[in-house]
């Protein structure tokens, strides 16, 4: 799995450093770079879906060998799992503002 994880990060980056405009071309349209900001949103909106499966999964695997904690562990779970999006979307509110 690090190994497909690790091949599709490359390819993506690859895919955004060769498919842009050759440095002249652009700028001679005024092209200030805004893409910067939509590549970080793709990479906040990954790690944010990797956080929050790795926070489940270990919230389930904590309440199957706990549970009496259930209650304890959801609520936690929860709050976590609203850090993580809130991140997220402080980057999507940041590549509005950039675009």
């Amino acid at each position: 799995m690090k190994k497909f994880l690790k091949t599709a990060a490359l390819f993506t980056a690859s895919i955004a450093a060769f498919a842009q405009e050759p440095a002249a071309a652009a700028a001679a349209k005024g092209f200030d770079g805004h893409y910067l900001a939509h590549i970080a949103l793709g990479l906040a909106a990954l790690g944010g879906g990797i956080g929050m499966g790795k926070a489940i999964a270990s919230a389930s695997e904590g309440i199957a060998r706990n549970p009496q904690a259930s209650g304890n562990i959801r609520t936690t779970m929860i709050l976590g799992l609203a850090f993580i999006e809130s991140l997220v979307l402080y980057v999507l509110v940041l590549a509005f503002a950039k675009a």
